[in-house]
């Protein structure tokens, strides 16, 4: 794939994210006549979510058919080796959304391979759009942006996901180091807008024990193109199965990283 068809699909996306927000915000905006339902504990889907994804899923499928599609209501297509792959995520946050809160956003990614290409996440209620990738650089609706300068875990605040798929036991030992390192937590219900908020320096760094992929690759590509560090996501299948995160510059990384150990 040339850097050009590349430049096409990052234009096309940066098109295509904003039009999704705009259909999510219009179920937002009418979310008491939502039909919701629990997919697990703290995991709600609604109507808006795959019907968004479903938008998104078609727009693709007319202008790059031969793209692979990986979405969080709808799965996988079958995958070719070497094959362009967008991975999205329609609505993240859906706790938040169907609360009326406005920590939710649209996620999307484009991977060659197992190269991550780059990545948008918009986020309606706030009217904010990130983006950023390998040749595209990390941006808030359109201005630069940059990581936080802090060097310690007590320099700023970091965003903390929690998945029910890690048991309990394996997540505390871990914020337990963290806080006694002088480290402060922040969940808003959005991993992709938490890694966004790392991305622009609002937070210092971001820890998660398991993050699947559509929740978090679209905003992986705009921290690396705003120069900070995150762990492998890729590695050992995290595509398919998610993986463990952690992001920052490259003083808090270590410290962040070593949290697991």
């Amino acid at each position: 794939m040339t850097g050009s068809d590349i430049a096409a699909r990052f234009a096309f996306g940066l098109e295509l994210v904003k039009e999704a927000g705009d259909f999510a915000l219009d179920y937002f905006n009418r979310r008491e006549q939502l039909t919701i339902r629990n997919k697990g504990l703290q995991d709600v889907v609604s109507e808006a979510d795959l019907n968004t994804e479903l938008l998104i899923k078609r727009r693709l499928a007319e202008r790059f058919a031969e793209d692979g599609f990986l979405g969080e209501e709808t799965g996988v297509t079958e995958l070719a080796p070497g094959q362009g792959v967008w991975v999205v995520d329609p609505i993240d946050g859906t706790q938040p959304f169907v609360s009326g809160m406005a920590s939710w956003c649209v996620s999307m990614a484009f991977l060659v391979g197992d190269e991550l290409k780059f990545g948008m996440v918009y986020a309606p209620v706030r009217g904010e759009l990130f983006s950023g990738g390998i040749g595209f650089p990390a941006t808030l609706n359109g201005k630069p942006i940059a990581g936080h300068a802090g060097t310690t875990l007590g320099d700023g605040i970091c965003g903390t996901g929690y998945s029910t798929r890690i048991p309990v036991d394996t997540f505390l030992p871990m914020l337990e180091r963290f806080l006694r390192q002088g480290g402060m937590f922040y969940r808003d219900g959005s991993g992709a807008l938490m890694l966004c908020d790392v991305a622009c320096g609002r937070l210092l760094g971001y820890v998660e024990s398991h993050i699947n992929s559509w929740d978090c690759l679209g905003a992986i590509a705009v921290i690396k193109a705003a120069g900070l560090q995150t762990s492998d996501f890729l590695a050992d299948d995290g595509l398919h199965k998610g993986n463990r995160l952690v992001a920052g510059n490259a003083n808090v990384f270590p410290m962040l990283d070593a949290l697991w150990r």
